[in-house]
C-alpha cells in the first residue's frame, strides 16, 4: 500500500499553507476472487477427461505392473539401477535421458506452435489433478450456483459436514499420489508394507507428505493460481504463438456487438451480432478470463469455453463455432478451415518436425544398438611394471565389469598389441545378473618382446555364449 502524505513530513513552523491532505490508497497486489467454474459437457471436455483417466491410469498403474520378477518401473537411486520393463539404465546412460528431456521440449515447441497451449490444456498435472478435484468438489458440495450459495452461508452443522468431507477425499487422493510418487523409487509392495508396519524410512515419509502437500495444495487452493503465476510457460508462450498458430479464439466478427435477446427474433434486424451476452464461456473457465476480451497469458487452452458456446448456439439455432480453434490469420482474413489448415506446415514447424524426427530416429538407433555390457580399464597404480616367473614382465589392472542385462553371464578377457602378451590366470569371470564388479587382471609378456616405456594395448571382453556382444577397451603396458 502507498499514502500520499508529504505535509506530514514538513516542519511545522516554516512549512507553507498546508493543502487538504491525499490520503488515496493504492493496492498494489489485487486480492484474489474465488473463481466457481461451472461444469461442462462437449467434445473438448471428453478430450480433456480421456486424458485424465489415461495420465491417471499411466501414472497410478505402472508400479503395480511386474517384470521379471520385480517392479516393472522403479529408479532404485540406492543402488544407481533403473529398470523401465526390459531395459536397464545406470548413471552411464544419462545420455538417454538428456535424450528425452530434449525430445520433450522439441514437443513442446511444436504443438505449441501447432496448437497453442495443449499441453497446460489436457494432459499438464496442474490441469489433471485440478479437473479431478474439481470433480469431487462438484459431487460434494453441487454445481456452481450451489458451491456460492455454500460458501455465502454462515456457518452450520451441514456446511462443516460438506466442507470436511470434500476436504477428506482432497486428502486421501492427495496422500496416495504421494504413495505412488514414492513407489516409483522404493517398490511400491514394500513401501505398503513399510507404512502399515510403521517402518517407513525418513526420506520416503518427506517426500510422501511433500508430495501430497503440494497435490492438495495447487490443485484444491491454488488452482488458477499455479498457472497464472508460478508456471513460467505462460509468459514464454507468446514468444511460440506467432499468427498461423491455432488458439481458442472469440470471432468478434460474428459477434459483436453483442448483446441479449429472444430466440425468436432476427437479431440482425436489431444490429446485434450472434454473441448473445450469456457470459457462459467466463462461468466455466478455469482461470476465470472472458476469451472475449482476446489471447490472454491466463488461457490455458483448455477449449471449455468452446464447448459451452456450442451449446449456446444449438439452442440459439446459431451456427457453432463462435468461439473455436483458429488462427489470427484465419480470422481476420476470414478463411475457411482448409485455407487454414493449410497453413500449418509452415517452415517453423517443419523444422521442429525435421529436428524432433532426427532426435527420436538416433535415440532410437542408439538404444536399439545399445550393448548390455560396460567395461572400464583401471592401471593398479601401486604396482607398476614387475618381474614375473621365468623372467616375463607383468602388469597389473583392474577390470570393472557392468553386466546390464538382468541373467548373469561369463565374459572372458582377450589382449592384443604386443608381441607374447596374454593373460595370467583366469580369463572368464562370471558376473551377476544387473551387476557391477571389479575383477583383478593380470597381463605378461616375455622379457625383451618390447623396449622400455608405455606401449599401447587392447582389452575385449566379450560374452562367452554370446559373441555380438563385446567391448574393446585400449590401455598401456609398461616396460622398465
Amino acid at each position: 500500500m502507498e499514502r500520499n502524505a508529504v505535509n506530514d513530513r514538513l516542519p511545522g513552523p516554516s512549512a507553507p499553507a498546508a493543502a487538504p491532505a491525499d490520503d488515496t490508497e493504492v493496492s498494489l497486489y489485487e486480492i484474489r476472487k474465488k473463481i466457481y467454474p461451472r461444469a461442462v459437457r462437449g467434445l473438448f471436455a471428453a478430450w480433456r477427461w480421456g486424458l485424465v483417466w489415461f495420465t491417471q491410469l499411466v501414472f497410478y498403474g505402472l508400479p503395480w505392473l511386474t517384470w521379471n520378477d520385480r517392479q516393472a518401473v522403479v529408479f532404485d537411486l540406492g543402488a544407481r539401477k533403473f529398470y523401465i520393463f526390459g531395459l536397464v539404465f545406470w548413471p552411464q546412460d544419462f545420455i538417454y535421458l538428456t535424450a528425452l528431456l530434449i525430445i520433450a521440449a522439441l514437443a513442446l515447441f511444436l504443438f505449441t506452435a501447432i496448437g497453442g497451449r495443449l499441453w497446460c490444456g489436457y494432459a499438464c498435472p496442474q490441469t489433471v489433478y485440478t479437473e479431478m478435484f474439481m470433480w469431487v468438489e462438484r459431487r460434494i458440495e453441487g454445481d456452481r450456483a450451489a458451491r456460492m450459495r455454500l460458501d455465502r452461508a454462515p456457518m452450520s452443522g451441514a456446511k462443516l459436514g460438506r466442507k470436511a468431507a470434500k476436504h477428506g477425499v482432497w486428502l486421501l487422493i492427495a496422500l496416495w499420489t504421494g504413495i505412488t510418487f514414492v513407489g516409483y523409487f522404493t517398490p511400491i509392495r514394500e513401501l505398503l508394507g513399510e507404512i502399515v508396519t510403521a517402518s517407513l524410512g525418513p526420506w520416503e515419509t518427506f517426500w510422501i507428505l511433500f508430495y501430497g502437500f503440494a497435490t492438495y495444495g495447487n490443485a484444491g487452493w491454488m488452482r488458477e493460481q499455479v498457472c497464472k503465476y508460478m508456471c513460467p510457460y505462460a509468459r514464454f508462450q507468446s514468444a511460440m504463438f506467432d499468427k498461423d498458430t491455432m488458439i481458442v479464439t472469440y470471432d468478434a466478427n460474428r459477434g459483436e456487438p453483442r448483446g441479449a435477446r429472444s430466440k425468436k427474433i432476427d437479431f440482425r434486424t436489431k444490429g446485434l451480432g450472434e454473441c448473445v451476452d450469456c457470459t457462459m464461456c467466463v462461468q466455466v473457465c478455469p482461470t476465470g478470463i472472458d476469451i472475449r476480451n482476446g489471447l490472454q497469458y491466463e488461457c490455458i487452452g483448455c477449449a471449455a469455453c468452446i464447448d459451452a458456446c456450442d451449446q449456446v448456439m444449438d439452442r440459439m439455432g446459431y451456427p457453432k463455432g463462435l468461439i473455436r480453434y483458429s488462427t489470427t490469420n484465419a480470422i481476420e482474413n476470414r478463411w475457411d478451415r482448409g485455407q487454414m489448415i493449410r497453413r500449418v506446415l509452415r517452415p517453423r514447424v517443419l523444422v521442429y518436425i525435421g529436428v524432433l524426427l532426427a532426435v527420436v530416429v538416433a535415440a532410437a538407433m542408439s538404444l536399439h544398438a545399445r550393448v548390455p555390457l560396460k567395461v572400464d580399464v583401471l592401471r593398479d597404480r601401486t604396482s607398476l611394471a614387475r618381474e614375473a616367473e621365468g623372467g616375463r614382465i607383468e602388469n597389473v589392472y583392474r577390470l570393472q565389469i557392468m553386466n546390464t542385462r538382468e541373467t548373469p553371464h561369463r565374459f572372458k578377457v582377450t589382449v592384443s598389441g604386443l608381441p607374447t602378451i596374454a593373460v595370467s590366470g583366469d580369463t572368464e569371470f562370471e558376473i551377476p545378473a544387473a551387476t557391477s564388479q571389479q575383477v583383478p587382471l593380470r597381463l605378461q609378456i616375455d622379457r625383451g618382446q618390447a623396449g622400455p616405456g608405455s606401449h599401447k594395448i587392447e582389452l575385449e571382453v566379450a560374452d562367452a555364449d554370446d559373441q555380438g556382444v563385446s567391448v574393446k577397451e585400449r590401455s598401456v603396458f609398461l616396460v622398465r
